[in-house]
């Protein structure tokens, strides 16, 4: 599913921008773990520590990538339990970005990606300061949740996993 934004187009220099969201849209590793060191102020990983390619094709339910032109300015994964539940994962703006509504119009389109693949429900966990963002512009009711630290001495839980478990 390939759709233009309606609020999240805007002029450049007195060109018009409109940004395409691409339900399991095409994408590099390198350009996405860019987005990622700088959405979440983290080193840029290389394709040998985070292939986001690989794991998204073993793990996800889909994902959704957000362009303008031939830049990537949005991505978020959704995962899933294979039946019912599917969850998002690592939404990412772009900062030069930001403020255009794609955020929002990234979580519309990974609901309709995991409502059209027959889940019921859409889950996501986030930093307090998200709240207003998930639950007022997203539209998220909110959960009781819980979260267990894993932690497991002489591996580095900061490095990828594969298949679940972080490599030794």
């Amino acid at each position: 599913m390939v759709s233009p934004c309606g609020p999240a187009a805007r002029t450049d220099y007195g060109r018009a921008v409109t940004t395409i969201f691409t339900w399991r849209g095409g994408f590099a590793n390198a350009e996405v773990n860019s987005l990622h060191a700088e959405a979440f102020q983290t080193k840029v990983f290389d394709e040998s520590e985070w292939n986001w390619v690989a794991l998204t094709r073993r793990h996800s339910l889909g994902w959704v990538v957000a362009r303008q032109g031939d830049g990537l300015v949005g991505f978020v994964n959704v995962l899933w339990d294979g039946l019912v539940h599917a969850w998002l994962q690592d939404t990412m703006v772009a900062r030069r970005a930001r403020g255009e509504g794609i955020g929002a119009a990234l979580v519309a389109h990974a609901r309709d990606g995991a409502k059209a693949a027959g889940c019921e429900y859409l889950h996501v966990d986030f930093d307090d300061h998200l709240r207003p963002f998930y639950l007022g512009a997203c539209g998220f009711a909110p959960t009781s949740a819980g979260l267990l630290v894993l932690e497991r001495a002489g591996l580095d839980l900061s490095a990828p996993t594969i298949g679940g478990a972080p490599e030794a």
